[in-house]
């Protein structure tokens, strides 16, 4: 190993030698070889040496001065081999101008091209054997390569090729190209076919030895991605994509950045884009709370802000890991240029929240801090209570008391007709706000969304272990419907609502249309290149306690309100004063002293009209189906 890394280190030595033995095996063979009308003597061949040696010099002269002698031969293209002709071209002419300047004896011009052609053709050919030998060395282990095709032959797929066929150490043998541009079909690209167009992938990759499929068009929309996506579903590979060729060469690899499907690849709309100069002008220079900052949205809400100059950040959670991970992300992102701090604190210490808005006044209060995971709170409704209404209640009254000037509260679409505890505690939180909104000078907002990919809890890294593992994929019942949307895209809808913001109101993000979950599982099945119900099976494992076969952004008796944002709409909704409200508090207050988890859920069905029992909801659902 370290002979050969020694070796290496000579690499420009030894190819500029290697060219100097071949121009002068050259020069010796045409010398005796080549019949010359008057001969060729000893005498006349020495005499010919410093024409000769002018002509080395030239040549390996351009050909060092131009860096073909830094370049690696191995993973050589045809720019390489072009530049040397142009160099030797150039090379040339400097030499035939200079011997014809110099006292020296000159080489009959007819041999002197000869020598000159077949020296530069001798150390072109000798580079590209090399290059031939190492690729048929390095591809011994071709066999236990992934034999995989490749989505797109534009500039992305053919960089993924040309990286993965110079790239020993890469485990992909690629086959084919597939490409929808009629002028590329049947033709090869560096030896590889363009086979056909996509549509036509499942009928010409049967019974082939394919085991994975590269998408490799990050421009494609996201409607032509989701169809390929589920085209590709039913191939029986492996279905991976290239995302982002930007990003990609910036961080100097393409296969690397080659990454399994995501749902939101499948869920065929446009990536939502805010306002970021409006949300930029929001927060900057403002003195910015978030709760539950170290949450799957308040850690990403901190993220964002944390981009446009806040003047100070704090970040209250009561799981001091979840704080810690976001405090060290954002000091190794920020350093000393963000003011951050972190708070350990529960929302259910009202003294402590006091204390806390009090000390650090800050403008701007992003309430995150909740219990969400459904199943678990109708099991302890009780805490769901104490953490989601009397904690918003808590924060809500210190915001108001320090005069914050925007509250905005993370809300859900399970507040909207719930059916369980969460859904309902979050729905009470939405009431909170709406009481405040006479007898407050703070505007508060809920923004309410569907659920978030990725986020804790969710359903989708769940399918993929299971997928891992070999199945089966267990879901609740097949007839589930949900609405999707990313971390990012909903931190920056809360932001957004939070930038538009005038009075109490309820922001609605236009979702699309909502998803299957069966499709889901079968698609993240079937891309894993597995087939559902034969390799993994998917299980009902029946509906947990509190949820309902799909969710809805909008109450009914709501209208709906367009804002500057063609993606966010407001909800209109029936004002609560503060007195009915006191009132709802105080039979929930009463309901935890007395103790018991059927009381409590009997307090929330009074104190929230529209809480209805689950099964009452879905068998009306299954009737309309």
């Amino acid at each position: 190993m370290k002979e050969k890394k020694g070796l290496s280190r000579y690499r420009k030595q030894i190819v500029f030698l290697m060219d100097l033995v071949l121009a002068n095996l050259v020069y010796f063979v045409l010398i005796y070889w080549v019949p010359i009308r008057n001969g060729t003597e000893m005498g006349q061949i020495i005499a010919w040496m410093p024409n000769f040696g002018l002509m080395l010099l030239c040549l390996c002269g351009f050909l060092w001065l131009s860096k073909s002698y830094d370049s690696l031969w191995r993973y050589a293209e045809t720019d390489e081999y072009i530049s040397m002709i142009f160099m030797g071209a150039a090379a040339y002419v400097v030499y035939f101008l200079v011997q014809k300047i110099l006292p020296i004896p000159k080489i009959p011009s007819v041999l002197s091209m000869c020598i000159y052609s077949m020296s530069l053709l001798l150390m072109m050919t000798a580079r590209f054997i090399y290059r031939k030998y190492r690729m048929k060395v390095t591809s011994r282990a071709q066999e236990q390569k992934v034999r995989c095709a490749i989505i797109g032959a534009g500039s992305a797929g053919v960089g993924l090729l040309n990286e993965i066929k110079n790239n020993p150490c890469n485990h992909y043998q690629p086959v084919c190209f597939f490409d929808d541009d009629p002028e590329k079909v049947g033709k090869y690209i560096h030896g590889i076919e363009v086979k056909g167009k996509i549509d036509m992938m499942p009928l010409l990759l049967r019974n082939t030895m394919v085991t994975e499929v590269i998408f490799a068009i990050p421009s494609a929309n996201p409607i032509r991605r989701k169809e390929i996506l589920e085209m590709c579903s039913e191939l029986h590979c492996h279905v991976k994509v290239l995302p982002d060729t930007l990003a990609a060469v910036q961080s100097g690899s393409l296969s690397q950045n080659v990454r399994n499907v995501k749902i939101e690849d499948l869920l065929g709309r446009e990536r939502i884009v805010f306002n970021n100069q409006e949300v930029f002008d929001f927060l900057k220079g403002k003195v910015v709370m978030v709760t539950g900052g170290g949450g799957s949205i308040g850690s990403e809400l901190c993220r964002q802000i944390a981009k446009r100059s806040p003047k100070e950040l704090i970040i209250v959670d009561i799981y001091e890991n979840n704080a810690y991970d976001i405090q060290q992300e954002l000091k190794m992102e920020y350093g000393d240029s963000l003011n951050l701090k972190v708070e350990i604190a529960s929302v259910r210490d009202r003294e402590k929240v006091r204390a806390l808005v009090g000390a650090y006044r800050p403008q701007l209060i992003f309430h995150a801090a909740a219990h969400k995971h459904v199943p678990l709170m109708e099991e302890c409704p009780e805490e769901a209570v104490k953490n989601n209404v009397f904690g918003t209640y808590n924060v809500v009254h210190a915001a108001d008391e320090f005069g914050v000037d925007k509250f905005v509260l993370i809300s859900t679409d399970k507040a909207v007709n719930p059916t369980n505890v969460m859904g309902a505690t979050k729905r009470f939180c939405e009431m909170i706000l709406q009481s405040m909104k006479e007898v407050s000078r703070t505007e508060y907002v809920a923004v309410r969304f569907g659920n978030v990919l990725g986020s804790n809890g969710s359903v989708i890294p769940l399918f993929r272990r299971q997928i891992e593992a070999g199945g089966p994929v267990t879901i609740t019942d097949k007839r589930i419907i949900r609405y999707f949307m990313t971390i990012p895209e909903a931190a920056q809808l809360v932001l957004e609502a939070g930038a538009m913001a005038e009075r109490s109101e309820v922001f609605v993000l236009d979702m699309g249309q909502p998803v299957k979950i069966l499709d889901l599982a079968e698609n993240l099945i079937k891309l894993s290149g597995y087939t559902p119900y034969v390799d993994i099976d998917i299980v009902e494992t029946g509906l947990r306690p509190g949820e309902k076969l799909y969710e809805e952004l909008l109450m009914k008796s709501g209208g709906l309100v367009k804002t500057a944002s063609s993606k966010i709409f407001i909800e209109r909704q029936q004002e609560i004063s503060q007195q009915e409200l006191n009132g709802k508090l105080e039979i929930l207050h009463n309901a935890l002293e007395q103790g018991g988890r059927d009381a409590v859920r009997l307090a929330m069905k009074q104190v929230v009209p529209t809480y209805r029992d689950p099964e009452e909801v879905n068998c009306r659902v299954a009737e309309e189906q």
